[in-house]
């Protein structure tokens, strides 16, 4: 019973998503974050654990609310052009509030006062769904309502440096995660400027990084940095890898995750220059929390390690693992061979 209730809700979560990004009208597309929303509400909420049930009604309401703007605004629309197929009526408040609404069911900053707070009553298993999956629709709505330029560069800013200060003080895994995406957030949103292809690589690679990180947490059920420190004892390798993941996450060269952000400095940095460099300021500070969880882990409870244990613990581990991990480590380079190869 459990197992199949999971398969339905999970189905129309895809399907929900599915109809946002792919309606030509707008309360279509409204309709998909809905049928997203209440998909997602029963996947998180659970009987045994107080704390997720908590999360699952705070997500609720935040998102009813920003749905509940989202409406109302299209149907102000509606009265001024007769049709929801289009953003006729151009007006720049309506856009902005728009705007707002999206980013707030999004998490962007400065609209991510629910996101840390719902994120810590959570599993690793939803964890990873709000994270990755529940970040599509939202984004590609933004990139239909991206007219206010001087309004998207403000919630770009503010994304970068919030996801990275917010970051800093932080003892739970799952909020230095959630931070992180509200820093990559900013990213995302920068990828637009340049087109919807941009973006598509970006979060592809950003999802397939931070699901390995999250899929090692799951396993070794971290929730707290004080919980890394204590694996030195039994998984040299594993600590190794969670420290390489996050440099990949944080776009340190010659890491997999350096390549979204190289290309987009690479195309942003002529019109855009104050941005991307603020943008890479920020992510240095987000190198810097990463650092002091794995460079913390790797010094206490520091032992003579022996290249024998390690590759047996390598051989003795997961190998999707060793295997995402490995992908993460050297997709650069592989990326590289294959540009050159074709």
């Amino acid at each position: 019973m459990f197992f199949t209730y999971k398969i339905i809700f999970s189905s129309t979560l895809f399907m929900g998503t599915m109809m946002a990004i792919s309606s030509f009208s707008w309360l279509g597309i409204w309709m998909g974050l809905e049928i997203n929303l209440l998909s997602f509400i029963p996947l998180i909420s659970t009987k045994n654990n107080s704390l997720s049930s908590e999360s699952s009604i705070k997500y609720f309401l935040i998102q009813a609310l920003a749905s509940s703007v989202f409406l109302f605004l299209l149907i102000i629309m509606m009265m001024k052009t007769k049709m929801l197929t289009d953003l006729f009526y151009y007006n720049k408040t309506i856009i902005m509030m728009m705007n707002s609404a999206i980013l707030l069911k999004l998490g962007a900053a400065p609209f991510h006062f629910w996101f840390p707070e719902i994120m810590e009553g959570l599993n690793w298993s939803n964890s990873m769904i709000l994270l990755t999956w529940q970040k599509i629709a939202p984004m590609i709505i933004i990139s239909y309502l991206m007219k206010n330029s001087m309004f998207i560069a403000m919630i770009i800013i503010l994304s970068t440096f919030i996801g990275s200060i917010g970051g800093l003080n932080q003892i739970n895994l799952q909020k230095i995660m959630t931070y992180s995406s509200i820093n990559h957030m900013g990213w995302m949103i920068s990828a637009f400027l340049i087109n919807n292809y941009m973006w598509m690589m970006y979060f592809s690679i950003y999802s397939f990084i931070s699901l390995t990180i999250m899929l090692m947490f799951k396993k070794f059920n971290l929730f707290l940095m004080k919980q890394i420190f204590m694996m030195m004892n039994k998984n040299y390798l594993i600590k190794f890898f969670i420290m390489l993941n996050f440099l990949s996450l944080g776009g340190l060269p010659p890491f997999f995750g350096f390549l979204p952000k190289w290309l987009i400095i690479q195309n942003l940095s002529t019109n855009n220059f104050f941005i991307v460099m603020f943008m890479i300021m920020m992510t240095l500070i987000t190198l810097f929390f990463y650092l002091r969880i794995t460079y913390s882990s790797m010094m206490i409870y520091n032992m003579e390690l022996n290249f024998n244990i390690l590759m047996n613990k390598f051989y003795n581990n997961k190998m999707m693992i060793n295997f995402l991990t490995f992908i993460s480590i050297n997709g650069l380079i592989l990326y590289s061979l294959f540009i050159n190869f074709y």
